[in-house]
Protein backbone atom coordinates (compact mmCIF):
# COMPACT_ATOMS: atom_id res chain seq x y z
CA UNK A 1 0.00 0.00 0.00
CA UNK A 2 1.21 3.13 -0.79
CA UNK A 3 1.61 6.04 1.38
CA UNK A 4 2.31 10.12 1.11
CA UNK A 5 4.24 11.58 4.26
CA UNK A 6 3.63 15.26 4.28
CA UNK A 7 7.10 17.08 5.01
CA UNK A 8 6.20 19.75 7.31
CA UNK A 9 7.20 22.88 5.75
CA UNK A 10 10.16 23.69 8.73
CA UNK A 11 11.65 20.50 7.88
CA UNK A 12 11.90 21.17 3.97
CA UNK A 13 15.88 21.63 3.83
CA UNK A 14 17.32 24.47 1.69
CA UNK A 15 19.76 23.38 -1.21
CA UNK A 16 22.59 21.94 0.62
CA UNK A 17 20.89 21.19 3.68
CA UNK A 18 19.32 17.62 4.88
CA UNK A 19 16.49 17.37 6.99
CA UNK A 20 15.92 13.95 9.56
CA UNK A 21 12.81 12.93 9.49
CA UNK A 22 11.46 10.21 11.85
CA UNK A 23 8.02 8.64 9.82
CA UNK A 24 6.49 5.78 11.78
CA UNK A 25 9.25 3.03 12.80
CA UNK A 26 11.13 4.73 9.95
CA UNK A 27 14.00 7.11 10.36
CA UNK A 28 14.82 8.93 7.03
CA UNK A 29 17.47 12.04 5.95
CA UNK A 30 15.94 13.89 3.14
CA UNK A 31 18.75 15.65 1.15
CA UNK A 32 18.42 18.89 -1.48
CA UNK A 33 21.29 18.68 -3.41
CA UNK A 34 21.06 21.39 -6.01
CA UNK A 35 17.03 21.82 -5.59
CA UNK A 36 16.23 17.80 -6.38
CA UNK A 37 15.22 16.30 -3.00
CA UNK A 38 16.75 12.45 -2.35
CA UNK A 39 15.49 10.65 0.49
CA UNK A 40 17.05 7.36 2.21
CA UNK A 41 16.45 5.36 5.02
CA UNK A 42 18.93 6.84 7.97
CA UNK A 43 20.45 3.57 8.47
CA UNK A 44 23.78 2.20 6.56
CA UNK A 45 23.14 -1.47 5.56
CA UNK A 46 26.26 -2.73 6.85
CA UNK A 47 25.70 -1.77 10.48
CA UNK A 48 23.35 0.29 11.07
CA UNK A 49 25.59 3.60 11.88
CA UNK A 50 23.41 7.03 10.92
CA UNK A 51 23.67 8.11 7.04
CA UNK A 52 22.00 11.56 7.87
CA UNK A 53 25.61 13.34 9.84
CA UNK A 54 27.89 11.87 6.63
CA UNK A 55 30.11 13.81 4.63
CA UNK A 56 27.72 14.55 1.29
CA UNK A 57 29.68 14.91 -2.06
CA UNK A 58 27.09 16.21 -4.93
CA UNK A 59 24.71 13.55 -4.32
CA UNK A 60 27.04 10.73 -2.76
CA UNK A 61 26.72 10.39 0.94
CA UNK A 62 29.34 8.52 2.89
CA UNK A 63 28.90 7.08 6.05
CA UNK A 64 30.38 8.20 9.21
CA UNK A 65 30.99 4.78 10.85
CA UNK A 66 33.31 3.30 7.89
CA UNK A 67 33.54 5.30 4.99
CA UNK A 68 31.28 3.40 2.75
CA UNK A 69 29.70 6.00 0.03
CA UNK A 70 26.26 5.56 -1.41
CA UNK A 71 24.62 6.95 -4.49
CA UNK A 72 21.34 8.91 -3.03
CA UNK A 73 19.98 8.77 -6.51
CA UNK A 74 19.60 4.78 -6.81
CA UNK A 75 20.86 3.89 -3.09
CA UNK A 76 23.35 1.34 -4.33
CA UNK A 77 27.44 1.60 -2.73
CA UNK A 78 29.42 3.50 -5.13
CA UNK A 79 31.16 0.66 -7.48
CA UNK A 80 28.99 -1.87 -6.14
CA UNK A 81 25.65 -3.39 -6.32
CA UNK A 82 26.41 -5.35 -3.11
CA UNK A 83 24.74 -3.11 -0.25
CA UNK A 84 22.12 -1.12 -1.19
CA UNK A 85 20.38 1.88 1.24
CA UNK A 86 16.45 1.53 1.08
CA UNK A 87 15.44 5.03 -1.19
CA UNK A 88 12.47 6.94 -1.17
CA UNK A 89 10.67 8.89 -4.16
CA UNK A 90 10.05 12.99 -3.42
CA UNK A 91 7.00 14.34 -5.11
CA UNK A 92 7.34 17.86 -5.15
CA UNK A 93 3.73 19.68 -5.28
CA UNK A 94 3.55 24.03 -5.43
CA UNK A 95 5.48 24.55 -1.90
CA UNK A 96 4.58 21.22 -0.35
CA UNK A 97 6.74 18.13 -0.46
CA UNK A 98 5.87 14.09 -0.20
CA UNK A 99 7.55 11.10 0.06
CA UNK A 100 6.05 7.97 -1.30
CA UNK A 101 6.59 4.77 0.52
CA UNK A 102 5.53 1.59 0.49
CA UNK A 103 5.74 1.73 -2.91
CA UNK A 104 8.66 -1.63 -3.34
CA UNK A 105 11.10 0.83 -2.02
CA UNK A 106 14.22 0.35 -3.35
CA UNK A 107 15.62 -2.14 -0.27
CA UNK A 108 19.27 -3.93 -0.15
Amino acid sequence: MTQRFEVPLEKIPNSGERAFLKIGDKTLALFNVATQFYAIDDSCPHQGASLFSGRLEGRVIQCCAHGLRFDLTNGCLVNSAHLKVATYPVEVSGEKLFIVMGSGENHG
